[in-house]
């Protein structure tokens, strides 16, 4: 959680490793066309050309040049707005708004967080965040990226980042690469702001192999550097046995020259861990007590650091400065946490948008939802109500909890938010109920104490018994509230909470129109209520920002109709999903390709609900789907042969076919369903049963019809042929399916390349 890229005081030199040759990854080797960024490379080449190397030192670890009139870049956490201050925004988890599915939404809203964020003083957010890409659920810190299948994570993390941009600031991309979680993270412990202190292990290594990275984990990072992104933070893991922060092979081989990465890397706390190493690695922002005029000058003196590499980390730290504009503005100086400076505008109107929006509705029986002026109601559960201290760092607790005792609205760590208030739902249904004459009762807590209950005025009404069995049998709706919380710094250590569960099956037991709302930072288990008869609805959403009483009440209510879908698979059981929190010191990704749905498809694994899946207040008829407007030319070249850019060669992202299909509105309200297009490949590419390759919100009125159209690239139709070292299209027979989720599919066609 750095707020300057000033790095004096924060590395500590446990050895000086022996360099590795840096041969690749330079961008004056490069045989790119920078397309955008052209101008700010020349701008950064001629600009270094007039620096000492003393000066060139000073830039790439975060100082004052002078002679350029450069100034630090300043940088803060995180997606979901800053960290620590007043007068700002807490927006949505990357997580929920992932959930939307609604590309535009999610660069409408980080464009809102980079336009506070530079109004604050920064000029860089790290973020937006794709990895941990979700190889296990009970990874800790799923709840600040953008969905467990790397096409969403891909599209999402490029509107994030355009959003970003487009606010005048530098998207500062992560973790780069294979993060999957938090345990053995790092081998310091992370404590006191940042100041580390030495721990028996060192950082767990992410062993795969090479079609997983590339299929599995690598693919959102295509799209982000395609979209611009300024500069993406290095892991603090280990890659294939050595630090993410120090691996040629994964930053100048693969981050920056078969994606061309035009901007700068920079590590993770604590990811730099030497000179010479970090910086013939691929590291090009780092530490003044790594790099330094004693270390840097002296390799450069006996040839283990070239003049070449050196000029290349200071020109990639000035391509988003120039690509920014950031030479030309006056940025307002970073002033302290409670300085009134209000940069919130109308923001709060966007957060409870897009909180609508992130909350999926899971199951509906007997159109239980929407509520009409329901004539009384019960809420139950912590989740409910503010927590008692609040709304900040209070929250900001990466040990313990495995729930929150209050309304959960942001994570911990870099997944914190700075709410001016949160609206919990209680505060949103107290207004509701004023306003509809409902009466009102409440138990804000997963347990209640013990105690012996004397009726002295009766067991009616308001003098019902006060415990979850007695109040859940006083009214006619039940709206229980529950939380699953887990943070930067520690993995989750249960996947459902006995408490909330017990609290849930009671309320059932005593209610028949028991309604559940599931706020969670993963996947959060259901099974042990789902199927209780009373049980006749439940939404479930992310974390949804200081808006986010509001939002759930807009869905409870009916003024948003629910549409957004699930981004991760919720399993039966625990034993379901195949990888659980690795303890070891290396970690060997046997799994493969195979993350989420992609697993329990190849497997045939029964999930409770499948990722893709949500259901509205309307329903939604597909026509079949047919293909057109195939590229034949294209389709015949098995490889890309274009010329290379960020993000890659140019034509991996032509369009190279469509598939296309009617979409009705045959239901009853105005709604919006996200159509989704699933992918087989021919054999010989191995890859999953299916896998997503498009989806397109559309919004319909009653009756109203659209024919929907999917646009495939040729990236969409590729896999990582390991052999050539290149993106290929396979020979023979792709079936394409259309759909509401990864198993409620309506149709497929089926198209052979031959």
């Amino acid at each position: 959680m750095r707020r300057f890229l000033s790095w004096q005081s924060l590395g500590i030199a446990w050895l000086l490793a022996p360099p590795s040759s840096c041969t690749t990854g330079l961008l004056a080797d490069l045989q790119a066309d920078f397309q955008d960024w052209t101008v700010a490379y020349n701008r950064s080449v001629a600009a270094v050309a007039t620096l000492s190397d003393a000066d060139k030192i000073r830039l790439i670890s975060g100082q004052s040049v002078p002679s350029i009139g450069f100034e630090p870049l300043t940088s803060n956490d995180g997606s979901q707005g800053l960290e620590s201050f007043f007068y700002v925004s807490s927006f949505p988890e990357s997580s929920a708004m992932a959930q939307t599915w609604d590309p535009e939404l999610i660069r409408a809203g980080f464009h809102a967080v980079g336009q506070e964020f530079y109004n604050k003083g920064y000029t860089m957010i790290n973020g937006p965040t794709t990895g941990p890409q979700g190889r296990t659920p009970w990874s800790g810190r799923l709840v600040e990226t953008l969905g467990q299948d790397v096409y969403l994570a891909g599209i999402a993390f490029a509107h994030a980042t355009e959003g970003i941009r487009e606010a005048g600031i530098i998207p500062c991309g992560k973790h780069f690469l294979l993060n999957e979680q938090e345990t053995n993270r790092s081998e310091v412990y992370w404590i006191d702001n940042a100041v580390t202190v030495p721990r028996n292990n060192t950082a767990y290594s992410s062993n795969a192999d090479d079609k997983t990275l590339h299929e599995a984990y690598l693919w959102p990072f295509y799209d982000g550097v395609k979209a611009g992104l300024g500069a993406i933070m290095c892991a603090m893991n280990r890659v294939n046995g050595s630090y993410a922060c120090e691996n040629p092979a994964l930053l100048n081989q693969i981050l920056k020259t078969e994606l061309a990465f035009p901007g700068f890397v920079t590590p993770d706390t604590s990811g730099q861990h030497t000179a010479l190493g970090s910086a013939n690695g691929g590291l090009d922002f780092g530490a003044a007590s790594f790099w330094n005029n004693q270390t840097l000058l002296a390799a450069l003196a006996n040839g283990t650091l070239s003049q070449a590499r050196l000029d290349d980390m200071a020109v990639r730290n000035l391509m988003p400065y120039f690509q920014q504009g950031l030479d030309t503005k006056s940025p307002p100086p970073v002033r302290s946490a409670t300085d009134p400076i209000d940069v919130r505008a109308n923001h709060r109107a966007l957060i409870r948008k897009a909180g609508g929006a992130a909350i999926t509705l899971l199951k509906n029986t007997n159109h239980a939802l929407p509520l009409a002026r329901p004539r009384s109601i019960a809420v139950f559960g912590a989740n409910a109500r503010p927590s008692l201290i609040g709304p900040g760092t209070t929250m900001d607790d990466v040990h313990t909890h495995t729930t929150w005792p209050g309304h959960l609205v942001f994570s911990g760590g870099s997944g914190m938010g700075s709410p001016s208030y949160v609206v919990s739902p209680y505060d949103a249904l107290l207004a509701r109920a004023q306003a509809d004459g409902t009466q009102m009762m409440w138990a804000l807590d997963d347990t209640l104490p013990e105690i012996e209950y004397i009726a002295v005025t009766g067991t009616a009404g308001t003098s019902a018994p006060p415990t979850v069995a007695g109040y859940a049998s006083a009214v006619e709706t039940c709206l229980v509230f529950i939380n699953a919380w887990s943070g930067e710094g520690n993995d989750r250590s249960e996947l459902r909470s006995a408490a909330q569960d017990a609290m849930i099956r009671t309320v059932a037991d005593h209610c028949n129109n028991t309604i559940v709302s599931v706020t969670t930072v993963g996947a959060r288990l259901l099974d042990a209520w789902i199927a209780h008869p009373n049980v006749t609805a439940v939404l479930y959403s992310s974390l949804l920002g200081e808006q986010s009483g509001h939002a759930l009440v807009d869905v409870l209510y009916g003024a948003v109709n629910p549409s957004a879908k699930l981004t991760h698979t919720i399993a039966r059981h625990e034993s379901d999903y195949p990888v659980p929190v690795c303890m070891a010191a290396d970690c060997d990704f046997v799994e493969g390709v195979h993350l989420d749905y992609k697993y329990f498809d190849r497997y045939n694994v029964a999930p409770r609900y499948e990722f893709g899946f949500g259901l509205s207040y309307t329903t939604f008829g597909y026509s079949a789907p047919v293909v057109g407007d195939a590229d034949e030319a294209a389709l015949a070249r098995r490889g890309a042969t274009g010329v290379l850019a960020p993000g890659g060669k140019v034509d991996l992202w032509d369009e190279v076919l469509r598939v296309g299909f009617t979409l009705t509105n045959t239901g009853s309200r105005v709604g919006a369903e996200v159509a989704q297009v699933y992918v087989s490949f021919p054999n010989e590419a191995a890859q999953p049963v299916r896998q997503l390759r498009g989806f397109k919100k559309v919004f319909l009125g009653v009756g109203e019809e659209k024919h929907v159209v999917f646009s495939l690239r040729r990236r969409d139709l590729s896999y990582w042929d390991v052999g050539s070292q290149e993106w290929v299209i396979a020979r023979g027979q792709y079936r394409f399916y259309v759909g509401a989720s990864s198993r409620d599919l309506r149709g497929d066609v089926v198209f052979i390349v031959s």
